[in-house]
């Protein structure tokens, strides 16, 4: 499954700020059973918005996960609050229809 979510940084912050702290919160949080990856990318023509894509074994497993918040990863998403405006696109089944070259 797909943790989809959009960031907005605020004036004074930088993309770059964020996804440092986005990759350290990342790299604990991909120690939990089931996560498969994370993906942060930046948007064509608006560089202050970003979209955050996680992707989990299943729903399950993420849950698991937020239900059992590691310290570290909160205070770093603490931290980030005053910076970033946050918009929980959605969570999403993994693709049933796919074409690849």
């Amino acid at each position: 499954m797909h943790y989809i979510f959009e960031v907005h940084i605020r004036p004074g912050y930088t993309p770059e700020q964020y996804a440092d702290a986005w990759l350290r919160a990342s790299r604990i949080i991909q120690q939990a059973p089931g996560a498969q990856g994370t993906r942060l990318h930046r948007k064509i023509g608006s560089p202050d918005v970003l979209l955050a894509i996680a992707t989990w074994e299943s729903k399950a497993a993420r849950d698991a996960m937020e239900g059992e918040p590691q310290r570290a990863v909160q205070e770093i998403i603490e931290s980030q609050a005053p910076f970033v405006d946050i918009h929980l696109i959605g969570e999403y089944e993994a693709p049933e229809w796919e074409v690849v070259p």
